[in-house]
């Protein structure tokens, strides 16, 4: 048996049955090893070495969390909430109907700005969910939809539009790798390519505002505990808070560290006294606590991704699906896309599994006749696949650390199954049509 069917298989069986994703990882990475013969000893080693891949995220992630608490007790966050709970109860009689779109729409426009205008990634995330989590609890807003939301600006707007982390997916991976393996990508729109599959991103979208369209009651007091919804707070400590993240992100922008990044804003509410110097070590241990989970579930994820890489069975299963083809077009097409999802999903990486799956998918797609165009919305779209719904993607694990930190969030079935039956099977069937009409 293909080693990466059986530990992504394994995982993802674990992770379901509700077993902690960090287990499910250690456990799938050793059942990988097991079946690819890599023995005992040679797994572990391969795990043990690609610890290391997942370390810088996990402090950045452990960063963010002390700069989110910081904010937090500045009280700025706070501030917006409370603004937008005193629209709710103005609007009480229609249920806040306007707030809810207000908010929703917020949360799309900044998961999409954080890929291109302003490519901060998933750092927001801590930073604006968290203090907004009383108000869309007063509204009974579904958390699902809110992930399925953040999960679409995140992915879709890399794959889409060539500017920030577009610029890098689309043209220094996708169409360097389609290149690299012999075909000419002169006078190629990559935006056209990755049209159709895009628009699949679309409808699931507008699926999710069916599915998760009833209201769902969450515990307050549970929010209240962790968020110290009555923070006070003043001019000069909003001011003050506002300068801190404008410096964190500009830091951020031009070292493309976030780990300096929040440093910067986190020694900023230092030094001005928001919070105090002897408050100092037990703010910074309770958010890297908050931000705990997330950063050992990367850390194992790249452990995970090392192993079935040593294994060579990833390789192998790309290959092996060249012989089910038959020469079939739209087989091929289909095989491929499911290639692309099975992998990205244990990875936990778009982009690195295209260099993976270019190398034998463009010689594939060439024989089977498809066009240059085509055979870069195939990759692209393959390479894709899984990002969402993969329990180790930053792209599930970014929501869930600002939606979960009451605790009223799995991980599993609140983001990772919610955006991989909206976003996975559009993707996959408007992926496959694209394919075929390009």
């Amino acid at each position: 048996m293909n080693a990466v069917i059986a530990a992504v298989g394994i995982m993802l069986i674990l992770s379901l049955s509700r077993v902690h994703v960090v287990i499910a990882l250690i456990v799938g990475a050793l059942v990988g090893g097991l079946t690819g013969g890599l023995g005992i000893d040679a797994t572990l080693k391969a795990f043990n070495s690609g610890l290391g891949g997942g370390a810088t995220v996990a402090l950045s992630y452990a960063l963010l969390g002390a700069f989110a608490v910081a904010i937090a007790k500045s009280g700025l966050a706070h501030a917006l909430a409370d603004k937008a709970l005193a629209m709710v109860d103005r609007q009480h009689a229609n249920g806040g109907g306007n707030v809810k779109w207000l908010l929703i729409g917020l949360l799309w426009v900044v998961a999409i700005a954080s890929q291109n205008i302003l490519p901060i990634h998933i750092a927001f995330i801590p930073l604006l969910v968290p203090p907004l989590l009383y108000v869309l609890t007063k509204l009974q807003l579904d958390r699902r939809l809110i992930a399925c939301v953040i999960t679409f600006g995140l992915i879709t707007p890399y794959m889409f539009l060539p500017v920030g982390f577009g610029n890098i997916f689309l043209n220094e991976i996708l169409l360097a790798n389609v290149a690299r393996s012999g075909v000419d990508i002169s006078g190629i729109n990559v935006t056209h390519a990755m049209g159709i599959p895009a628009l699949g991103m679309v409808f699931g979208l507008a699926a999710a505002f069916i599915s998760y369209r009833k209201k769902r009651v969450y515990d307050l007091e549970k929010i209240e505990k962790v968020e110290q919804v009555a923070v006070q707070y003043n001019p000069m400590s909003l001011m003050i808070a506002g300068l801190a993240i404008a410096a964190a992100f500009i830091v951020q922008l031009l070292l493309d560290s976030m780990i300096i990044g929040a440093l910067v804003g986190f020694l900023i509410f230092s030094v001005s006294g928001i919070v105090k110097w002897r408050d100092t070590d037990d703010l910074f241990t309770e958010g890297m606590k908050m931000m705990a989970m997330i950063g050992f579930i990367m850390i194992a994820a790249s452990g995970f991704a090392e192993v079935m890489k040593a294994t060579g069975h990833v390789q192998t299963l790309v290959e092996s699906s060249a012989s089910w083809i038959n020469h079939s077009k739209g087989i091929g097409a289909l095989l491929m896309l499911l290639v692309g999802l099975l992998v990205t999903m244990g990875i936990g990486s778009s982009f690195s599994t295209v260099p993976i799956l270019a190398a034998i998918f463009v010689p594939l797609c060439v024989q089977l006749g498809f066009s240059p165009i085509a055979i870069v919305c195939i990759v692209g779209t393959a390479g894709a696949l899984g990002d969402a719904g993969s329990p180790a993607s930053d792209s599930t694990l970014g929501p869930t650390s600002g939606l979960n930190i009451d605790g009223q969030h799995h991980h599993i079935w609140d983001t990772v199954v919610p955006t991989f039956l909206h976003y996975n099977l559009p993707l996959l069937a408007f992926g496959w049509v694209a394919a075929m009409v390009l």
